[in-house]
């Protein structure tokens, strides 16, 4: 029995993070939404750079849980520059903390509030969350023939129109590597070898569309591409085997010691424009990628295996950087449950909010 209730709280560790992370939601949305209304008649600009700042609160409060709160070691390899820089986030994509990943890199160079998904279109129908992504610059795209390349352009124009900062993520691969998932492995592979590239082990072939689309309508303003690639510490099993990276809520229950993450900074005017080069020269990336991942998993030399080549730097994120969004948000929110109408309002805009961005995003679609 004592054994029970010790593994029942040890699962139950993500309970706390979900709750304030989900719970501050209506918080956040209510304070985006009073600044989107009185931003109404102001410049573009004026409006992005607040967003921004309120972006960067509520994301410094996620990685207070997905850092601090967890305990992760950080493994920096490569070269991450201190200063911001308008980017192009190129990845790997294995877990949902993928997307975390990239707030763990950008806080490091203050570029939190900076950060721009694009994102599967599915993802647009998330409550809350689906609309204000779409608001805050991310760009929702559709799979192969769906791709609507116009709309990606104009709103990537309009964004530098605004002279907003930009820290773009996009996972080529198009969807997540599970080892156990064996026939969308073989399928990329297949596909790898009918095109003439080489055949990936620990990533999928990537796609091209949306990479070619962000730097063809960015290069005169982007500084670089960062090349990222990650591995999670603790997804080799018991026969040496790679296996499923973990979910959030895994992440959140401390079930991953070590977060090995590559960087590679590549000067714009060494990326190719054209869509075919570039295609060919995404792939090279890849390549490269998998080769650092074959030396993490599969390296014959049990002191090279958990790591990448080269030397880490062990970088940890300071609690002034956290713990302040952390407080903030969550004490709004208490403040908000504490009377009826304040309870009320936050009922509403669970409700009301989630029905209206579905609403606004079937209307843009």
């Amino acid at each position: 029995m004592l054994l029970s209730l010790v593994l029942h709280m040890y699962s139950m560790r993500c309970v706390l993070p979900a709750a304030v992370l989900l719970g501050s939601a209506p918080t956040y949305v209510l304070a985006w939404g009073a600044w989107r209304l009185l931003s109404a008649f102001l410049p573009a600009r004026l409006y992005q750079a607040v967003d921004d700042r309120l972006y960067c609160v509520y994301q410094s409060m996620v990685l207070f849980f997905f850092e601090n709160y967890t305990g992760v070691q950080i493994l920096l390899y490569g070269d991450l520059p201190k200063n911001k820089e308008n980017i192009i986030y190129l990845a790997n994509h294995q877990s949902t903390v993928d997307w975390i990943i990239a707030d763990i890199l950008a806080v490091r160079q203050n570029a939190l509030g900076h950060v721009r998904y694009v994102l599967k279109d599915g993802l647009k129908w998330l409550p809350l969350y689906g609309c204000y992504f779409s608001q805050h610059g991310g760009i929702y795209v559709k799979r192969s023939a769906k791709f609507n390349e116009k709309e990606m352009r104009s709103k990537l124009q309009s964004y530098m129109n605004a002279g907003t900062p930009m820290y773009l993520v996009i996972f080529p691969e198009g969807t997540r590597y599970n080892p156990e998932l064996t026939k969308v492995i073989s399928a990329s592979q297949t596909f790898a070898a009918q095109e003439g590239f080489a055949v990936l082990k620990h990533v999928l072939t990537p796609r091209i569309k949306a990479t070619h689309v962000a730097f063809d309508s960015m290069k005169n303003y982007l500084d670089a591409i960062y090349d990222v690639t990650v591995a999670f510490e603790g997804t080799i099993d018991d026969k040496g085997q790679r296996k499923e990276a973990p979910s959030m809520a895994e992440f959140l229950c401390k079930e991953c010691p070590k977060i090995h993450i590559h960087i590679d900074r590549i000067d714009k005017k060494d990326v190719p424009e054209e869509q075919a080069y570039m295609r060919r020269w995404l792939h090279e990336r890849f390549e490269i990628k998998d080769k650092l991942l074959i030396e993490f998993y599969d390296s014959l030399d049990p002191e090279r295996r958990n790591k990448f080549p080269g030397e880490s730097v062990n970088s940890k994120l300071s609690l002034k950087k956290t713990l302040p969004s952390l407080l903030i948000l969550s004490g709004l929110t208490a403040g908000m449950l504490m009377t009826e109408a304040g309870r009320k309002l936050y009922v509403r805009t669970w409700i009301y909010g989630t029905l209206i961005g579905c609403l606004w995003v079937s209307i843009k679609a």
